[in-house]
């Protein structure tokens, strides 16, 4: 696994089995060692331990290199080594820089170990964030390890003589004398805060402020909280269950005192246990961070007075046409009024959410002013915003880009969001050095692409769509330098490129090499053997290789044992470190591409996560992936919300993060469960053939369920409070009754129940009903991991609104979180380690009630419907300008793939426990329509292919649905097609899209139904009945001429199964009109009257199908030569079954009685 001549440091850590219980006994505490392997191959481990003990005893020899590193205080670990214990910053900031350059390795019954990354691309690091960034090393004989450094990169050296020396030397040095090895004058400054100090006070006169170390016996969590201490001090504070201090229940059970805007407030006069309210908060003017846009009554009234209408007059004509019937003709009237009674009833499911459409509207400016203006709570005027982490996922490099994936990351890190509050992780469910180095690449890049950002304030920040706009690039901008640093960087982002793109012969090159190397190495040892045996073929697996020399511990080019997709160890790399909590202000230093002064050049926290995979367990696909990095970044940063975003989802507005926040920490923002944002896509060919846009459904659909219990999870795009993935309820629930509004269901209405409500912020729905939240139960929920445990009630806290005003329930104190976070240490990582392994979810409610939920491929669905089942709601935040951006497929098969893949989780849903006939009270009734609509739209499918054919029949056999084409008859229909129109215009109105985007998802709802939702039903059908699970692949191709043409895509024919019922359905119904035309024609008595109906119901499935008939010609009408054959044996199929089924009445010749003239 590891290279013979690189030097290497790494930590390791023992992972217990599945079902191991931690021990509080010190020899049961996990194993935490370090080693340095020297040039000559031999290693030197110290454990923590020995940390206090003397390494230079003379037994060790000089040509090993070894170091301290001193372990940070925590609760559970105590340090040994006097001198860190004396200076515990001192230490944690020592092992941060070692954490953050080391790639962290384990999983199932293995070693978690961390291999120090000398570098991770073959280009050089910069910035000093980034994992590899070059620096002094320390010149002490016997130690090369990095000399300690700024934020900036620059060298902190604590002597005037300017001997560069690390940390671990210094810490030595002033241990035994106090002496400088180089001058032997003794340090004015012997700990590191002091020399840091130091450091700043020359590069600027101004006066620094640095927060006071944390008190001694101070818990990484009360540390996070920031809570003060009551001054009722002779009140016992509650403990849970498990013995931790339960900081929930003290913020309500005690009068502790937070300063201006405390939720509990005590009275002047000191009473004890008497809450009263401070005048100037009373009188304090408080301005909402939302506003709801209620749609104009002049659109809403005549919208749902037309809905009424229009059911009335199905109900009238549903009526009328039973009690009608066609003797002539039973077989067709049965089918057709059977066909009509669904599409009424699924028009009904469709139509009753959309009764309340609603807009919204935030004030970034409030959000300002509350979060990261100075008060009186806040007097550094620090950010007070909760911390966001972010999820990028991705699987296959091949199918996604790693140039997509890295403009992706380039786009979140250049957000508008404070940078110590943003962590950005990314699951690479593959386990792939390119997609490894591309994150690698991409941080590196952001040195230079996120300060430009910030300081000309570019929109969109993703490199590739901001040179690729239309538009002026050069409009609206004010400073003079914007040009030049414009023209600097294009020819940087160009490298970047042509580096990410040439990362696949990179990679194979550079492991072909060392390869080489080893065989030649295995060939000169066998020589040197003795040969009393015969000589065997030397074979050594074909690995793949990183940067630093050493074997990438995931997915091998050449597939061997435990480097396989399937079958790899779990991977954290810290890309970025977490930024200093000050900002950073860059310069006009020669070594910056562009003049930075004023900028601030700090970059978020940025962690490549790679969950451990083995053969034998179910890894749950995508919403496994999302659980692995829920576990890790609760264990990391804990960030109260999470926002997850497609590989190719690119944050297009800057601000979109605030926009969301503004929702969150709004009034009762603490019962939103998540808010999602629209999805916009890139790409799409201008006529939108194929309704990709899908803004109907977007625009429409999301934004009426807006106005009842909010908008479905769409599995992108969407910002996540924490606690309500973990499966818990909201502080407030509404029973809504039972599934008929007439009879609603009785709960309870006193004070006391009011108050548990109200006051409960972590409860499940198999807790006990006086709102205690049962600690003991938490390791069969979450798993075993402690620090996982213990950072629920950390998030829950840290995600409540602002408790600036009285009528703000469940809130926090204003200022608790503008404080610095905790520093990373070699424990947390090796944590986050095991939580990801493959075993962990085992025996616990992940995927079952907590995280993603499993059994779906469409888990977004049901991971949303959950939420709302359990009394959650959700907001659906339409920004002036498009939050995210992606792209989406415009190639008809890959299209009708795309759809198959939805409907077939909806058919999984209906047959599942997720059918909303068997949700909960607390589910809106109309919002439990939208869900059941959810889970049978695809059945549609099955009446839509049987009305399709009823034309073509009606055309064949000379009859029609109906006796006669009477008054009745066409008055009905025109009333309900009037009334659909009307529908569709008001709708258009209110929601602002345009008509003919209305009308291309008409035309895709009957494609879709007659193809994929077809195909989904029956594919559900046979999974649910037979366990047969069926994948419809694709067989051929036909490329169109132009390559180079943006949307060449949309003219590639992909044969696939799919496409048989639409071609079919064409076939069928062109041979039936010119059919029904010959007969009417050339018959003795014609019946124009049932021609007319048989033509205009084929025309009108036609005229639907146009878009897909139009896919299948290709570019220039160059159409596959399958899609002929296939559409002469159906033709030649159906013209000979129906003259088996109906022979020609007196006369033996095919065709009846009439003759071509």
């Amino acid at each position: 696994m590891a290279s013979n001549h690189n030097l290497r440091t790494s930590w390791s850590a023992r992972v217990p089995a599945p079902g191991a219980e931690a021990s509080t006994a010190a020899s049961d505490r996990p194993m935490l060692a370090f080693s340095r392997r020297s040039k000559s191959g031999r290693y030197t481990r110290y454990s923590r331990d020995d940390l206090d003990s003397e390494l230079g005893s003379g037994e060790i020899s000089k040509e090993f290199l070894s170091y301290h590193v001193h372990i940070p205080p925590t609760p559970e670990h105590e340090l040994i080594n006097s001198a860190a214990a004396a200076n515990p910053l001192m230490a944690a900031r020592v092992e941060e820089q070692y954490v953050s350059n080391s790639l962290f390795t384990g999983g199932f019954n293995s070693v978690t170990r961390a291999q120090l990354m000398d570098k991770v691309i073959d280009s050089q690091a910069n910035h000093p964030q980034m994992v590899g960034a070059k620096g002094s090393t320390c010149v002490v004989p016997g130690c090369n390890a990095k000399v300690m450094s700024d934020e900036r990169g620059k060298d902190i050296l604590p002597c005037e003589c300017d001997y560069k020396i690390c940390g671990d030397c210094f810490a030595d040095a002033v241990q035994a004398n106090g002496i400088c090895p180089g001058c032997k004058e003794p340090y004015k400054a012997t700990n590191v805060d002091e020399v840091v100090a130091n450091a700043k006070h020359e590069e600027s006169s101004q006066p620094q402020l640095s927060l006071p170390p944390p008190p001694a016996g101070v818990s990484k969590m009360e540390r996070r909280l920031s809570l003060m201490k009551s001054r009722n001090y002779d009140r016992t504070l509650t403990r849970s269950q498990t013995g931790a201090f339960d900081h929930n229940r003290w913020l309500f059970e005690t009068n502790g005192t937070y300063g201006y805007g405390n939720a509990i407030w005590p009275k002047d006069d000191g009473g004890d246990g008497e809450i009263g309210e401070p005048n100037k908060l009373l009188n304090k003017p408080w301005r909402p961070l939302t506003k709801k846009l209620n749609i104009p009554a002049a659109i809403l009234s005549p919208y749902r007075l037309l809905v009424l209408i229009r059911m009335a007059v199905l109900g009238l004509f549903l009526a009328w046409r039973i009690r009608h019937k066609n003797e002539d003709a039973i077989w067709l009237w049965g089918m057709s009024v059977v066909c009509e009674l669904w599409f009424s009833f699924s028009w009904l499911l469709d139509q009753l959410p959309k009764l309340c459409p609603i807009n919204r509207s935030t004030d970034l400016s409030v959000l300002k002013e509350k979060f990261e203006t100075p008060s009186p709570s806040n007097p550094t005027g620090k950010s007070d915003l909760p911390g966001i982490d972010v999820f990028v996922s991705t699987a296959d490099p091949e199918k996604e880009p790693p140039l997509v994936t890295a403009n992706t990351i380039l786009s979140i890190l250049a957000a508008d969001y404070p940078v110590d509050k943003i962590a950005c992780y990314v699951s690479d469910d593959g386990a792939a050095l390119l997609t490894f180095e591309a994150m690698a690449e991409a941080a590196s890049f952001s040195n230079i692409w996120v300060p430009f950002c910030r300081k000309h304030n570019i929109e969109p920040r993703n490199p590739e769509s901001y040179f690729n706009l239309k538009r002026d690039p050069y409009k609206n901008k004010v400073r003079s330098d914007f040009v030049k640093d414009r023209r600097r960087l294009k020819r940087e982002y160009d490298e970047f490129k042509v580096r990410i793109n040439g990362l696949p012969d990179s990679i194979r090159r550079r492991s072909d090499a060392y390869h080489a190397r080893e065989e030649i190495k295995a060939m000169k040892l066998q020589r040197e053997a003795p040969r009393d045996e015969p000589v065997e073929p030397i074979k050594i697996p074909k690995a793949t290789w990183m940067a630093d020399g050493t074997h990438w511990p995931g997915t091998w080019s050449n597939a061997s044992a435990e480097h396989t997709r399937g079958d790899h160890a779990g991977i954290i790399q810290v890309m970025l470190k977490p930024p200093s909590d000050e900002p950073l202000l860059g310069g006009n230093d020669q070594n910056n591409a562009f003049d930075l002064t004023g900028v601030d050049i700090r970059l978020p926290l940025l962690v490549y996560v790679s969950r451990e995979k083995r053969p034998g367990y179910d890894h749950n696909k995508k919403a496994g992936a999302m659980n692995a990095l829920v576990r890790a970044s609760a264990v990391m940063s804990n960030g109260p919300f999470i926002l997850n975003l497609d590989c190719d989802h690119y944050v297009y507005n800057s601000q979109a993060l605030r926009e969301g926040m503004c929702f969150m920490m709004d009034r009762d923002g603490d019962r939103i469960c998540y808010v999602q944002f629209p999805q916009r896509f890139e790409g799409i060919d201008p006529s939108d053939r194929y309704a990709n846009h899908n803004t109907v459904f977007f625009d429409i659909n999301m934004r009426a369920l807006d106005g009842l219990q909010g908008p479905v999870y769409v599995g992108t795009g969407c910002l996540f409070r924490r606690i309500a993935l973990y499966g818990f309820d909201p502080p407030r629930v509404d029973r809504h009754g039972s599934c008929f509004p007439c009879f609603p269901r009785k709960h309870k209405s006193n004070a006391t129940a009011a108050a548990v409500e109200e006051t409960r912020a972590l409860r499940m729905d198999d807790e006990d009903d006086d709102g205690t939240m049962n600690l003991s139960s938490f390791p069969k929920k979450f798993g075993n991991s402690n620090i996982l445990i213990d950072s629920i009630p950390v998030a829950e806290f840290q995600g409540r609104p602002l408790a600036d005003h009285p009528t703000v329930k469940n809130g926090r104190p204003p200022g608790v979180l503008a404080i610095p976070r905790d520093l990373l240490d070699a424990s947390t990582v090796a944590e986050a380690i095991s939580v990801i392994s493959c075993w962990y979810e085992e025996k616990t409610e992940w995927g079952q009630r907590v995280g993603w939920i499993y059994g779906s491929v469409t888990e977004d669905v049901v991971t949303g419907y959950r939420m709302h089942n359990r009394g959650w709601r959700s907001i659906y935040c339409m920004t002036k300008r498009d939050a995210f951006h992606g792209t989406a497929p415009i190639n008809l098969t890959d299209r009708l793939h795309q759809v198959l893949r939805w409907a077939t989780g909806s058919v999984e849903i209906f047959f599942s426990r997720n059918n909303a006939l068997l949700a909960t009270p607390k589910l809106k009734f109309l919002q439990r329509i939208a869900y059941l609509n959810v889970g049978i739209y695809p059945f549609t499918s099955i009446f839509l292919i049987v009305y399709c054919f009823l034309p073509a029949l009606s055309l064949f056999s000379g009859q029609f649905i109906v006796q006669t084409l009477n008054v009745t008859f066409l008055t009905y229909l025109l009333v309900i097609t009037v009334t659909l129109c009307l529908l569709a215009v008001l709708e258009v109105k209110w929601s602002g899209i345009e008509l003919e985007e209305w009308w291309r998802n008409e035309q895709f709802w009957l494609i879709g139904g007659t193809s994929a939702h077809l195909a989904a039903v029956l594919q559900g059908l046979l999974k649910v009945i037979a366990g047969i699970d069926i994948s419809f692949t694709l067989t051929s191709k036909s490329a169109g001429d132009d390559e180079d043409d943006e949307f060449a895509d949309l003219y590639l024919v992909k044969w696939t199964s799919l496409m048989i019922p639409p071609i079919t359905i064409m076939m069928v119904n062109l041979i039936a009109i010119a059919v029904g035309v010959s007969r009417t024609i050339y018959s003795t008595v014609p019946q124009w009257s049932k021609l007319l109906g048989g033509v205009f119901f084929s025309f009108w499935v036609l005229v639907h199908l146009y878009p897909f008939a139009k896919g299948l010609m290709g570019r220039r009408g160059r159409t596959p030569t399958i899609v002929f054959v296939w559409s002469g044996l159906l033709a030649i199929t159906i013209s000979l079954l129906w003259v088996a089924i109906k022979p020609p009445s007196g006369n033996s010749q095919i065709g009846g009685s009439f003759t071509f003239p």
